[in-house]
Formats: C-alpha cells, sequence, structure tokens
C-alpha cells in the first residue's frame, strides 16, 4: 500500500468523507473537486436524517467521478487514537474490490494529525493477506497495489508527512512478522529464517546479522538449544541481529530475545493431532524479533540495539531428546527434562544467558510459551511477567498507546520454587501440577537472566520481561 499526503485536489476513484456525529452540513473542502450533481448529493446526505456521523454510520454515493463514501466515527470528543486506527482498518475491509484501487480520504473540521495517522495505520495494518502459495484465478486484480491519499489543510500536511511515513514503516515490520508466521514449516525451518535474515541485513548499513549454525552451538555448549532441535533433519541455529552495533559502544542497550520454534510437534512427549498444524506459529517470538529490526531500521532508529532468535524445530526422533534427560546449558546449570513438549523455556535458558553477557540495560524475550496464559487471558492480550516495576510499566504504556494490552501477571515464589525443586538438576522445565502453568514458565526462566553489580557493588538481576505471546500470537484458535 502506498500512503501520501496532499491538499484537498484530487478526487480518486474513491472518495471516503470521514464525518463526525452532529455534522449537519458539509464541512469546507469536503466537496472540492467534484462535479455540481455530485456535490449537491453529498451535501444533501450529509444533512439529512438518514445519516446522523454515529458510528458505522456509512452511506455510498455514486458520481461519475467517483464512489463516495460517508463515514460516520461518532462524538469527536470520544476519538482517540485506538478508535481512529479501528476505523481505518475497518473502512478498508469495506472497501469494493471492483471499484479501484485509488483512494481519497478527505479529513476535514475536527481531526488532527495523531487521529488521522491512526486512520491511515488501520488501513495499512489491514492491507495484509498471505497468497504466497495460492494460484492467481482473479486475472491479476488483487496484485494491483492500493494507493491512499490522506487530505488535510495545508498547515497540517508537512507533519502529517511524517506521521504517515512513521507508522509505514512500522507496518512493514508488522507485515514481515506476520508472513514468518504464517510459513509453513517445510518452508520456514531454522537455517532458512538465518538465511533470510542474512538476505536481509545485506545492503543495509547499519545492520549486523550473524549466524550460529549447528556446529558452533556444540562449540559454545548451547545445549538448551540443541537438545530441543536435535531430533529434527533441520538442525538449530542462533541469529543475532545487531543495529547501529557500532554507536554508543560504551553504552547498555536493550537486547531482545525471541523464542523460534519452526514447529512444535511436542517431541517424544507428542502433541494431538487436533491443532498441530497450528504449531507452525511457535516460531513468533522470533519472527516478531525479526519484524522489529526491521520497523526499527525502516523508521531511521539511531540507537544501538541487539536481538537474539533461537531457533529449532521439536520433533520426535532416534536422536531427539526424552523425558528423564538431564541438559547442560550454556549458562552451566543443568535442566531436568519432564517433557520434551516444554521445550521453548529450555531454548530460551541459552538465549537468557548469552543475553545478560551483553551487558544490556533491560532484556525482554518473547514466547509462545504456554497455553495456561492463553486460558488466562484468551487472545486479548499478552502475559507480561518482570523482575523490574519500572521495565514492566513502560512495556504496558507502551502497548496500551498502540492497543497492544501487555496484562502484568505476578512471578510467585512458590512457583518458581517448583522450578527449582528438582531432586538430580539445578531446574526442572516443568511445574509439580498443572496450575499456574505460566507463572511456572516464567519462574523457571528467571534462573537463567545474570546478575551484576549495581553502582553501589551490590548484585541485582539485569532487568528482564518476559512477554508470553502464544495467545496474542494466534495460537489456539486466535
Amino acid at each position: 500500500m502506498n500512503v501520501e499526503v496532499s491538499e484537498f485536489l484530487e478526487t480518486g476513484e474513491i472518495m471516503i468523507i470521514p464525518l463526525f456525529q452532529g455534522t449537519e452540513k458539509a464541512p469546507n473542502n469536503s466537496t472540492k473537486g467534484l462535479s455540481r450533481s455530485a456535490s449537491i448529493a453529498v451535501k444533501s446526505a450529509i444533512s439529512s436524517e438518514k445519516f446522523e456521523g454515529k458510528e458505522k454510520d456509512r452511506i455510498s454515493i455514486w458520481s461519475e467521478e467517483c464512489q463516495i463514501i460517508l463515514l460516520g466515527v461518532g462524538e469527536k470528543n470520544k476519538l482517540t487514537s485506538k478508535k481512529s486506527r479501528d476505523f481505518g482498518a475497518k473502512c478498508f475491509s469495506n472497501l469494493p474490490e471492483n471499484q479501484g484501487r485509488n483512494i481519497v480520504i478527505r479529513f476535514t473540521v475536527g481531526w488532527n494529525n495523531e487521529n488521522i495517522a491512526s486512520f491511515a495505520e488501520g488501513m495499512i495494518l489491514r492491507d495484509y493477506s498471505f497468497e504466497k502459495y495460492q494460484k492467481k484465478d482473479d486475472g491479476g486484480k488483487k496484485d494491483s497495489e492500493w494507493s491512499i491519499v490522506c487530505q488535510a489543510t495545508k498547515r497540517y500536511t508537512e507533519e502529517l508527512e511524517l506521521e504517515i511515513k512513521k507508522v509505514s514503516s512500522i507496518a512493514t515490520g508488522v507485515h514481515l512478522a506476520r508472513d514468518l508466521g504464517n510459513e509453513p514449516a517445510n518452508r520456514l525451518y531454522p537455517e532458512e529464517f538465518g538465511r533470510r535474515a542474512l538476505e536481509w541485513a545485506k545492503g543495509k548499513e547499519n545492520v549486523e546479522v550473524e549466524v550460529w549454525n549447528f556446529a558452533r552451538l556444540k562449540e559454545e555448549g548451547m545445549n538448551g538449544l540443541i537438545e530441543v532441535g536435535k531430533g529434527s533433519i533441520h538442525k538449530p541455529c542462533m541469529v543475532f541481529f545487531r543495529l547501529n552495533p557500532n554507536v554508543d559502544i560504551n553504552k547498555q542497550v536493550p537486547c531482545i530475545v525471541g523464542k523460534g520454534i519452526t514447529f512444535d510437534s511436542g517431541g517424544i512427549s507428542i502433541k494431538g493431532s487436533a491443532g498441530m498444524d497450528e504449531m507452525k506459529l511457535d516460531m513468533h517470538g522470533s519472527a516478531t524479533v525479526f519484524g522489529l529490526f526491521q520497523a526499527l531500521h525502516a523508521t531511521g532508529y539511531e540507537g544501538r540495539v541487539n536481538g537474539i532468535t533461537c531457533m529449532a524445530e521439536n520433533m520426535p526422533s532416534a536422536e531427539a531428546y526424552r523425558p528423564g534427560d538431564v541438559i547442560d546449558t550454556y549458562s552451566g546449570k543443568t535442566i531436568e527434562v519432564l517433557n520434551t513438549d516444554a521445550e521453548g523455556r529450555n531454548v530460551l535458558a541459552d538465549g537468557l544467558w548469552k543475553a545478560s553477557e551483553l551487558n544490556p540495560s533491560y532484556i525482554i524475550d518473547l514466547a509462545t510459551l504456554t497455553g495456561s496464559i492463553v486460558v488466562a487471558l484468551g487472545h486479548e492480550a499478552t502475559g507480561l511477567f518482570s523482575n523490574n516495576d519500572s521495565l514492566s510499566k513502560r512495556i504496558k504504556k507502551a502497548g496500551d498507546d498502540v492497543d497492544e494490552i501487555c496484562w502484568p501477571m505476578p512471578l510467585l515464589p512458590a512457583f518458581e520454587k517448583q522450578m527449582t525443586s528438582s531432586k538430580i538438576a539445578d531446574v526442572r522445565n516443568q511445574g509439580k501440577g498443572r496450575w499456574g502453568g505460566a507463572i511456572q514458565a516464567a519462574g523457571f526462566l528467571k534462573q537463567f537472566v545474570q546478575e551484576r553489580e549495581n553502582k553501589d557493588g551490590e548484585k541485582t538481576q539485569i532487568p528482564w520481561a518476559h512477554l508470553d505471546i502464544a495467545g496474542t500470537a494466534g495460537i489456539w484458535g486466535g
């Protein structure tokens, strides 16, 4: 989708006029460029009792120049960026396929740049489909790109262009993450993820990508990752993303870690067949890390950021790891395996310890980790666990700002104790009961976040947050 900003000039093939509740006459510039008959029709519709401007109000007017859509957006003082984004998405989803792809949206009285940009963002995000493996029988109509022109008064256009460019750039990362998650596991496996990351980095001067293959993982002792992935013909790897690696060399910067199980059969503790096709989504933590770096690069972010993705395919075979095994992890701590389907935490054990070695300002991991979080929060919110209140509040606010709800969850000591109560290893990869499964998993991960000395010589854990995105990534029916 190509999105531009202009004054009230062209009318496009479809012209959308979003109007607030209580608008009794056509605002200035709303009919500019239309023929006299079309202008009269628009003015009559706006002033009629048939259109009140309430949410979901919608009237289509046909003219020789274009199709005109009057869109009700409710009360002006109740419009938020979230509602505006939703209006844009719903508006786009209802656009006719056969009336052209050149869309003009006329934002008149009462609209500010933030809400205009959010409306456009909703349209951009909604313009997504994954048809890579489908034969085209529509004559190529759907292959043509949508063109959106957001029209506003001249004094707003310069600032609005910057806002539109920003949301468009961020959306490229969102769409990349969706694409990676939608890829079937026979097309996107650990080594292929690494190859695509290396390909993406080519020609980008401020980006570095490094892939640790199976041999390198063995050299480093990354056995948490190795054990999960060794049963597959597609061997595990770890992918490092670095943005602006030569900036702020002596400064602590964030490190974002992603769980990347490109297919999760459950291993020896095999899953039931129902819904197993969705287990290609079990790498969406890593997909989000990849998408994040695309978004940061596209927006021209100037700070240094590190990312780590832990890639493996969890398959049963003669070489697969088993319940009862003990794993020597990169940290030196050992894991007692009680269930091979609790594999995400094993690979993250190595990723989190490696992230800690980078001396980060904070660590955030993203993982489709537990079904328990979906039971707790459904598909409406991400589970947010953290050892640092300040970091937790910042993440929650960031999520609220873009309508990606992160719900703070407790790191209860009793569940953490369960994970450290193995009789033969340092930690166990499953708790002692089914209750509080998401908290158990977070308690396990916490064991692999390193401590460091603060300026007073006290040892404290590196600020860390775990985002359990199983529900919001779409697993189990989302």
